[in-house]
């Protein structure tokens, strides 16, 4: 249920009352049918194509109080909502909606000499608290993995996409009517106060797990104070790394979609590292058509000879920008693009481009970032291209959810022991 009002002197009331709406509406989803989590799903997407000028009339009220926050043009793009991000979202509901259920389902099965016959199956987390800044497009694909996976979900939005997610919420609420789930099932909390978070964070008698989506300073305020378990959505210092080996037609594609296409999400390249015996070559060329393309390539010593660079400074490796500039350098070998990713990386998403198999393997084998890509852009790291729909995050930590999180991973699971009168001895 959205509450009316946007102040309240009372959070800690406010958050309980929230929690506890949260953790009985759970109770009712944890055996809800597909076909009803189906309908809410669809219907919703329905609602939120038929009420897309409310979205966007409340997301030009969004925009205009991020300028006047003097947001980056990154976060700006992270926060703009058009007629086509709105069909992204619906479609994603649709996906979502449309795959199989993860709740019940037999993860594996066994007989023991005893006479007892086990299954672990899927059950849902409970009740998810998702923290998230700018982007309102989170407010749709969480609220939809959560319902999926038979979870209710606390949604706290930032001050930046206040009015959009509430449009979005709006658009969720009624699917939970049509398909006359409950309407707790999935709530957006209703005040821009950050006591609010705080709050959150300690609710560990109503809300399971929480899940911060956004850049350091939240997922790190995040994992101080929480006393609810979190799961892991570090930045994303995305590197890339071209060995002796690669094709020089791929590195451009994948290079300049990498770092081009969206510089505001956590897939966007923020470093490249190139192997010293391409470096006058393949990355003279990519570095230039990187600068044609108007971002600001910062240079080790090396590559700073190449005209339109900048000369880089120690923070720019391992730092998450955002935006139209990236980080480049050479490296001896492989085994130094390893080396420099174990230092900055976040174990978000890194890549290599080459033709040799075995330096690949080599690179995915001995990195162990959330996810690794051969050959293949890092834009690529999302829920919504790996088939899940959508996304609640990327999950950089190794404890039950990592990479893109969608519905499955959004579950649990339980035993079922069933036996015909066996005893033990």
């Amino acid at each position: 249920m959205t509450l009316d009002n946007t102040q309240t002197d009372d959070i800690p009331a406010l958050m309980a009352e929230i929690g506890t709406r949260a953790k009985t509406a759970a109770a009712t989803l944890g055996f809800a049918s597909r076909d009803q989590k189906q309908t809410a799903l669809e219907k919703a997407a329905d609602a939120l194509w038929a009420t897309r000028q409310d979205i966007l009339d409340a997301n030009a009220k969004d925009l205009a109080f991020g300028r006047d926050k003097g947001l980056s043009d990154a976060m700006m793009d992270r926060l703009m909502l058009d007629e086509d991000r709105i069909r992204a979202m619906m479609d994603g509901l649709c996906s979502i909606a449309a795959q199989p259920d993860p709740v019940g389902q037999v993860m594996t099965e066994w007989d023991q000499p005893s006479g007892i016959h086990i299954q672990r199956v899927r059950t849902p987390l409970g009740v998810i608290g998702v923290i998230y800044e700018s982007r309102p497009n989170v407010t749709a694909d969480a609220g939809a993995l959560c319902l999926k996976a038979g979870n209710a979900v606390i949604l706290r939005g930032g001050s930046e996409s206040f009015h959009s997610s509430r449009a979005i919420h709006a658009a969720l609420q009624k699917g939970l009517d049509a398909a006359g789930l409950p309407m707790d099932a999935i709530q957006l909390v209703p005040t821009r106060d950050r006591a609010a978070v705080s709050e959150m964070l300690t609710m560990t008698d109503t809300i399971d797990v929480i899940v911060p989506r956004g850049g350091k300073g939240l997922v790190g305020l995040v994992q101080r104070e929480a006393r609810v378990p979190v799961f892991a959505h570090l930045e994303g210092i995305v590197h890339i790394y071209i060995d002796a080996d690669a094709d020089p037609e791929k590195v451009l594609k994948v290079v300049l979609n990498a770092k081009t296409r969206r510089t505001g999400i956590c897939g966007s390249a923020e470093c490249l590292l190139i192997h010293q015996d391409v470096a006058r070559t393949i990355g003279t060329g990519v570095i230039k058509a990187l600068i044609d393309a108007g971002v600001e390539v910062r240079a080790d010593e090396t590559l700073a000879a190449i005209e339109g660079t900048v000369p880089a400074t120690q923070d720019d490796w391992g730092h998450e920008f955002l935006d139209m500039i990236i980080a480049a350098k050479t490296v001896t070998d492989i085994d130094g693009a390893i080396a420099h990713i174990r230092e900055y990386g976040s174990n978000h998403t890194d890549c290599i481009i080459t033709e040799d198999d075995a330096a690949a393997t080599k690179f995915m084998t001995r990195l162990d970032s959330a996810i690794l890509m051969h050959n293949a852009s890092t834009q690529f790291a999302d829920g919504g291209e790996f088939g899940m729909g959508a996304e609640i995050g990327i999950a950089t930590g190794k404890m039950h959810a990592r990479g893109p999180v969608g519905a499955e991973q959004l579950t649990s699971f339980k035993y079922l022991v069933r036996g015909n009168g066996a005893v033990r001895s």
